[in-house]
């Protein structure tokens, strides 16, 4: 007669991680080894510093909590229910128990013996990835490094078979390059490539290392128009020095190096640098066959489209790229970085197709230069979905009498620009907060003075426009504008030091939501009513704080919240653990609100919690935790208790 109590007991274990994981069969036969305890509210289940048994725990009913005693403290650390696992200590470390479990109400617990257990966790490392990010939930540990960034552990289930994730592959090189001296000529050079069938030649000197690179474009634009004679050496129209990269580097780093030096060719050489032989090119080309919709190309459409509805299919195309990274664990910071050079090739394209409009209807550009500011979420490349529009305008200094019409003309270039970026699908701003607004389109100066206001003027309204506008980032035209804004800011912190107090007492408003499992802060009313504001509840709280502390170290021209937080790990090691679980921490934020983007076909900002699982609740109020310790370091730092 088959055992009911065992059958009912796998039926619940098979629907949680990382049982869930293990195969039916198996799962019944750890099922029958399985002794059921009942706790009453008070009681424990085991205390820190026991030495740990033969037993791993899940809870059937009820609740269990985590406490951990330092000192005459009591530190709750956690709170499971239903589904979930905990004492795991036995599989991942021999040592006593960091943490005490209590009953918080009548519960039934299943234990585990971890001797049947650690047999199937053996053979499916998911297993054990998901139990040492449950571990490292209630006690931090050198465990949580083993799953950083993870949000599908069990992603075989996930991932599209149509997604050949290429970007981390290795290039390859099996051709030798085809090279030449310096002093041969252009014509010579030309031949050497007809002959070989190439579309560029390093030139090298004695010992093969690389001086410069000559490409089919040099020869169109440089000798096929006459301006450079067939005889000259090739050294005098190479471009020098060569952008060079090692054997082992991905497609992905490739990727990024071109993008970055708006390059098409790259010189291989054995260690990477220009002090040791060319080994072998890698061109734009060799990318686009090793896979066929790569950021590289895309960007070079865009800045090839005419219309805003163009540019829109070309960015829902990187959105396929961004499902496919997102699936597949690729970093964040890459995304980030790849996201960020299409939004801004978008953004610069956008001006471009705009100035150019405006010359043929005959709008006189002034002389004075101006720069295009990314704001808030694009300002820390951060902006992985298209959401909303955020940013500004600076223009030079002009005097009197030229100053309405320099702002009458960039009024109307930031005008068109939103405009094409809105149908591009970046919407706009439902608060103005657009260059197109007479307010965020200014003179330097005129910059200066707001900047000033807010400083030394920090009513609530200053802070809140000092949230986005301090995250500003130049992405088109005299970026010198930008710096000496963010020259001024610093001066003026330097003076009113305690303008940071305000800007941190502002990055308290949003408390951590600590009470994930039992106690889910979702919205009350309005349109959103019951659904969990990632943005607001769990990313706010992370990048306030990362930009208030670095703002109080002066850091300049590090705008991105995970990059912030690693440079605070530099600035302050005694603190470094802290930041580099929010820099986790904010990562993975990232991941899920695009995942729930993708799956809503929307901005991912809002989302139901009945539609979690306990993988991903788990990694979600992992996220959560770096928030509150954070916010008690600023407490302390900036003397809130203090601020009126």
């Amino acid at each position: 007669m088959e055992n009911t109590i065992a059958q009912r007991i796998k039926d619940f274990m098979k629907d949680y991680p990382p049982f869930n994981l293990i195969d039916k069969k198996d799962l019944k036969w750890l099922a029958e080894r399985v002794v059921v305890k009942y706790f009453i509210p008070g009681q424990t289940v085991f205390n820190q510093g026991d030495e740990p048994g033969q037993y791993i725990y899940m809870v059937r009913e009820g609740a269990i909590h985590l406490y951990r005693q330092e000192g005459e403290k009591q530190i709750l650390l956690d709170e499971c229910d239903e589904g979930d696992v905990f004492g795991i200590r036995p599989l991942l470390a021999e040592e006593p128990y960091a943490t005490t479990a209590k009953a918080e109400e009548e519960s039934i617990v299943y234990a585990i013996n971890i001797g049947g257990f650690e047999k199937f966790a053996e053979v499916n490392p998911s297993i054990m990835m998901y139990l040492a990010r449950t571990f490292a939930a209630s006690a931090r540990s050198k465990y949580d490094g083993q799953v950083k960034g993870k949000l599908f552990l069990h992603n075989d289930q996930l991932v599209d078979s149509n997604f050949p994730l290429l970007e981390v592959q290795s290039i390859e090189t099996k051709k030798a390059p085809i090279t030449c001296g310096p002093d041969v000529t252009v014509q010579q050079a030309a031949l050497i490539m007809t002959d070989n069938e190439v579309g560029s030649l390093i030139v090298t000197n004695e010992s093969k290392k690389p001086l410069g690179i000559i490409t089919d474009r040099d020869l169109r634009k440089k000798i096929a128009t006459g301006i450079v004679p067939l005889e000259t050496p090739v050294s005098e129209i190479m471009s020098s020095p060569v952008v060079t990269v090692s054997p082992n580097m991905t497609v992905a780093d490739v990727q990024i190096l071109m993008i970055r030096h708006k390059i098409h060719h790259l010189c291989i050489t054995e260690d990477g640098t220009a002090n040791t032989p060319a080994a072998g090119v890698i061109s734009e080309h060799d990318l686009l066959v090793i896979q066929a919709n790569n950021p590289a190309i895309l960007i070079r459409e865009i800045k090839r489209s005419n219309s805003g509805e163009q540019i829109r299919g070309l960015r829902e195309k990187a959105e396929v790229l961004l499902k496919k990274y997102i699936y597949q664990e690729v970093s964040i910071l890459f995304i980030s970085t790849i996201m960020s050079e299409i939004n801004d090739a978008i953004i610069v394209r956008a001006i471009e197709m705009s100035i150019s409009d405006m010359e043929r209807e005959g709008f006189k550009k002034p002389e004075a230069d101006f720069c295009w500011l990314g704001l808030g979420s694009e300002g820390r490349r951060e902006q992985l979905l298209r959401t909303d529009q955020d940013n500004a305008l600076i223009f030079d200094d002009v005097p009197e009498k030229d100053y309405k019409s320099t702002k009458d003309y960039y009024l109307e270039l930031s005008g068109r620009v939103t405009r094409i970026l809105n149908e591009a699908g970046f919407k706009f701003c439902p608060a103005d907060m657009m260059a197109s607004n007479p307010k965020w389109c200014l003179s330097l100066q005129e910059w200066k003075e707001t900047f000033e206001a807010w400083i030394f003027q920090p009513v609530p309204k200053a802070l809140m426009h000092s949230t986005i506008f301090f995250d500003y980032r130049p992405i088109y035209g005299k970026i010198e504008l930008s710096d000496a804004l963010s020259e001024s800011i610093f001066e003026y912190l330097n003076r009113q030091t305690i303008f940071l107090s305000f800007l941190a007492k502002n990055a308290m408003e949003n408390p951590a939501p600590l009470s994930f499992f039992r106690n889910f802060v979702v919205e009350r009313s309005g349109e959103h009513k019951n659904e969990f504001d990632i943005k607001a509840r769990a990313m706010m709280p992370l990048a306030d704080a990362a930009r208030v502390l670095t703002l109080s170290h002066r850091v300049s021209k590090v705008n991105n919240t995970v990059r912030r937080f690693q440079k605070m790990a530099e600035i302050e090691p005694q603190n470094k653990e802290l930041y580099i679980q929010a820099a986790d921490a904010y990562e993975t934020l990232m991941r899920y609100r695009a995942l729930q983007g993708l799956k809503n076909l929307n901005s991912g900002r809002f989302f139901n919690p009945s539609e979690l699982n306990k993988m991903e609740r788990l990694n979600l109020r992992n996220s959560f935790q770096p928030i509150d310790e954070l916010q008690s370091l600023l407490n302390l730092r900036f003397q809130l208790a203090y601020l009126r």
